[in-house]
């Protein structure tokens, strides 16, 4: 992973920077990095090290996520016939998303949406296919189930993620993982400093209005890059308490 990043920030300082950088960003195979081309404008972003704090928070992840899954293994089972019962379609649902240092991972969700529900064309009306290429996400949206709407509301449709927490392609907390064309369009030049920290379930935007706080004014953005200023032990014990608030009073997604 070092030599991916040493490569990045080799690039930027290259006298073809100014012309890599115009190009849409590589895109990989399955498990290979996505390799983000920072404005030549820009300095490079140089991650903060951060050893103790990332081996401690590891420790946390493995153990916490281990202990859930052993735990809550009965919730996991009742989930998986509701939604198998329902439509006889896939119980989980994986979607590409780019990791830390821009490698490419598939996270794990209940399916809370229709079969087919990547067909976006077919599912959806002019307007609706407009606001989901500005936000990424739809109010109201048509494509999910009745079971769907409740898992997404407490937020259950997220518990396969533990599982991509135990083997380490998320962290419980972090920013979202992002799909490719999601991260190109909305984070640009600081696409680079997003992906130096491990994607997570939940983070600094998610327990900060979610569903409330777009892309479109930035403030989306502006959340996710604090995270990556300030993440500590204490800040993500902050956000674990604020989520777990949240469920309670089911301040989901939508």
């Amino acid at each position: 992973m070092q030599k991916n990043y040493e490569r990045e920030v080799q690039s930027v300082t290259s006298p073809r920077s100014e012309k890599l950088s115009q190009r849409r960003p590589v895109k990989a195979a399955r498990g290979k990095p996505y390799v983000v081309m920072p404005s030549a404008a820009k300095a490079p972003y140089v991650p903060k090290k951060r050893y103790a704090y990332r081996f401690v928070k590891r420790v946390c992840d493995i153990i916490s996520s281990g202990l859930f899954l052993i735990v809550f293994s009965w919730l996991f089972i009742i989930i998986s016939l509701i939604i198998k019962l329902g439509d006889g379609g896939k119980v989980i649902y994986k979607q590409p998303r780019i990791g830390k240092g821009g490698k490419h991972i598939y996270i794990s969700k209940f399916r809370s949406m229709k079969p087919n529900a990547d067909k976006l064309e077919d599912m959806l009306t002019p307007e609706q296919l407009e606001q989901y290429r500005r936000e990424f996400k739809l109010d109201n949206d048509p494509r999910i189930t009745k079971i769907g709407k409740f898992l997404r509301k407490t937020s259950l449709d997220e518990l396969p993620q533990v599982w991509d927490v135990f083997v380490g392609r998320l962290s419980v907390v972090g920013p979202r993982p992002l799909l490719e064309d999601e991260l190109r369009e909305k984070y640009g030049s600081d696409a680079q400093k997003l992906l130096s920290v491990k994607p997570g379930i939940i983070g600094w935007w998610a327990v900060n209005g979610r569903s409330n706080v777009t892309y479109e004014s930035g403030e989306r953005q502006r959340l996710e890059l604090y995270y990556v200023d300030h993440c500590s032990l204490m800040f993500d014990a902050k956000i674990l308490f604020k989520a777990i608030v949240s469920v309670v009073k089911r301040d989901g997604a939508k």
